[in-house]
């Protein structure tokens, strides 16, 4: 009994954003009803597109203004406080039967979120102003080398920031020590290990052994991390961790290395993270939150520090 609750409790947590786990629900899919009174009337998918282009222009136009006015990590704040009270809503990647550029402003989860400030923050920087420049640099975000595949979506944490930096996209902030007073060895074979769990995966031999070479190739390599208990309101924390870093939560959890991810967002009081929270207490939605990091990972034995890494602009 103690196993099968331990193992239910995993699962749970898995929801949190970055360790891309299924479902936990495993609802089935809605079907159509014979009222259409009470039915909510689907667009034509050119509709749909059209206003999503539309939407993406507005903002871009709404910021490109702010580029020379802004410092970078204003710029990064305005853009992620732009989308405080959007709901939290797991896995809208993973809805199409084949993998898809999927572009989604009105649900998003932790990484999607950070991927879409990111996205914003790059077009405004190189003063563009189109949809296409959008999709084009979230494309590269997103997947390893830009390509489009689902072997080549950037699923873990270490994936996502190696890649970005390849790009020249970001560099990860590791040192000094303190407070980057840790380091992780790191092991994940979740993905691999659980794939009757992806839809994508399950029925696709081929593509469980593309990801599991990655997961190992990627095995045994160590990062550096700040330990929880150095996140606290120290002149040497705020001269290493800007307004607008990205942060991640490293886990001790079996096969994973992060399980969540965020903005940094300096107050009063210490480090806050700027993020798309699936808890309750936050509304499950993109929030600014009004207790510390420090006090937020003390209620988390499973996260035990950071890493953090930061825009180049």
């Amino acid at each position: 009994m103690k196993r099968l609750y331990s193992a239910v409790v995993f699962l749970i947590m898995l929801v949190a954003c970055n360790a891309k786990a299924p479902n936990p629900e495993n609802q089935p899919k809605q079907t159509t009803t014979s009222v259409p009174q009470k039915t909510k009337k689907l667009q034509p998918k050119s509709v749909k597109s059209n206003a999503l282009n539309a939407q993406v222009e507005r903002l871009l136009a709404e910021f490109l203004p702010l580029k020379d006015k802004l410092t970078n990590e204003e710029l990064i704040l305005k853009v992620a406080r732009h989308f405080i009270g959007i709901p939290y809503v797991a896995h809208t990647l993973d809805r199409n039967p084949n993998e898809q550029l999927v572009v989604n402003l009105k649900e998003m989860d932790c990484t999607t979120y950070l991927e879409n400030v990111i996205a914003i923050v790059f077009c405004v920087k190189n003063s563009q102003s189109t949809y296409q420049d959008f999709t084009n640099m979230l494309q590269k975000i997103r997947y390893q080398g830009g390509i489009l595949a689902y072997e080549n979506r950037l699923h873990y944490y270490q994936w996502w920031v190696t890649d970005n930096e390849k790009m020249g996209f970001l560099t990860e902030i590791s040192a000094p020590n303190p407070p980057f007073a840790a380091t992780q060895r790191l092991k994940i074979n979740y993905m691999s290990e659980n794939f009757m769990a992806y839809d994508m995966l399950k029925n696709n031999p081929e593509r469980i052994a593309k990801v599991k070479k990655k997961e190992d190739a990627t095995n045994g390599k160590i990062v550096n991390y700040i330990p929880k208990s150095e996140i606290k309101n120290t002149q040497l924390l705020r001269q290493i961790i800007h307004d607008g870093d990205i942060i991640a939560l490293v886990t001790n959890k079996r096969n994973l290395d992060t399980t969540h991810l965020g903005i940094a967002v300096w107050h009063k009081d210490g480090l806050h993270l700027l993020n798309a929270s699936s808890l309750q207490k936050n509304k499950k939605a993109v929030v600014e939150p009004t207790e510390t990091l420090y006090d937020y990972l003390k209620t988390r034995p499973y996260n035990i520090g950071i890493r953090v890494a930061r825009l180049k602009l």
